[in-house]
């Protein structure tokens, strides 16, 4: 008899943390949160919006769910407070914030539970030179250990810790109470976080060094693109040639009735 699985709350993420690797996804689409749940990921970050939808805890009851945007999409603390209120309503399970430890802080005394960001914070990256890796020297490294203190101050329960060394992030990892999320980090940490979109192979931009491609659904759409353009253009033609619509497409009138329609016509 099986047994379905319980949605793990943040009390039990941390009393998983450095028992196992979880894994994560970044997912867009109610369909990629539904393979996400039948698969058996642990955790996913989705956009507000999908939360949001009435059906998406239909589709994935039992994710560990995490909503999160730019916190220039959202705002001061106190936008960040509402939206974190609106998010829970709907069923969110802690939030996503790059903000400012103040913000965060804000949240966490409101017992909502946040995860914060360290290392290479793509919203942040003018002012650690843009995408790459962060943390490859002594100093730098030190540096993304005192922004895990501050967000364990401001009462963060994790972080996603992003393309930093995997020595760097293991021994922060083994160091804090944070449940540590890893976005190119290396297995020092308490889950593997990849886009879904790298993964199936939509991405048709810049691969991260940390992605991995599973599936080539690129190629999959192209050619349904290819599909969809040629029965457009078959349609077209039929309609061109007087092949469509046969006489299956259409109604036709009773014939007495249409002698009746008839003659009411030309009297009128």
């Amino acid at each position: 008899m099986s047994t379905r699985r319980k949605r793990p709350t943040v009390a039990d993420l941390r009393e998983m943390k450095g028992k196992r690797q979880l894994t994560m996804l970044r997912v867009m689409t109610l369909e990629e949160a539904e393979a996400a749940e039948r698969a058996g990921i642990d955790i996913v970050s989705i956009p507000p919006e999908l939360i949001l939808n009435p059906q998406y805890r239909d589709a994935a009851p039992t994710l560990f769910s995490m909503p999160g945007d730019n916190f220039f999409e959202i705002g001061t603390g106190d936008d960040f407070v509402r939206w974190a209120f609106r998010m829970f309503k709907a069923g969110a399970d802690c939030v996503y914030c790059s903000a400012s430890y103040a913000t965060i802080k804000r949240m966490a005394d409101e017992a909502i539970p946040v995860v914060g960001h360290v290392g290479l914070i793509p919203s942040r990256k003018t002012w650690t030179g843009g995408f790459k890796a962060v943390g490859k020297t002594a100093d730098s490294a030190m540096d993304i250990m005192e922004a895990v203190k501050q967000l364990e101050a401001a009462g963060a329960f994790g972080a996603e810790i992003e393309v930093v060394p995997v020595e760097v992030a293991e021994a922060i990892s083994k160091r804090t109470s944070l449940f540590m999320l890893s976005m190119g980090a290396g297995t020092g940490c308490d889950a593997q976080y990849l886009f879904a979109e790298d993964i199936l192979g939509t991405n048709r931009g810049h691969m991260p060094r940390h992605s991995k491609v599973y599936r080539n659904f690129a190629a999959e759409f192209e050619r349904l693109q290819r599909e969809r353009i040629a029965a457009f253009q078959e349609y077209v033609a039929d309609v061109e040639s007087g092949a469509y619509p046969e006489e299956k497409h259409i109604v036709r009138m009773d014939p007495a009735e249409l002698d009746k329609f008839m003659k009411q016509l030309d009297a009128a």
